[in-house]
């Protein structure tokens, strides 16, 4: 079944404010390691489990920055208007 115009524009919207938010998740994520704020990148690096360490840190931060950029999105909308 085809997706109507203003269902493939609010798909677009969507995607469009997650990757706003992924991008600020890694950019985050990797700032937190890299300055090893609190010993975090030393105790992470340095684990022998370091990927799944990775792997837990930045799936947390995708789905929170990935959640506030689609809320943000929504919010300013002000009309139904994608």
């Amino acid at each position: 079944m085809p997706l109507t115009r203003h269902e493939r524009n609010a798909i677009a919207f969507m995607a469009r404010h997650v990757v706003y938010g992924l991008t600020g998740a890694v950019t985050f994520g990797v700032g937190l390691l890299w300055t090893d704020i609190g010993g975090l990148g030393t105790l992470v690096l340095n684990s022998d489990h370091w990927p799944l360490n990775l792997l837990m840190l930045f799936a947390g931060l995708f789905v929170t920055f990935g959640g506030v950029a689609i809320g943000v999105g929504v919010m300013t909308l002000g009309e139904d208007r994608y």
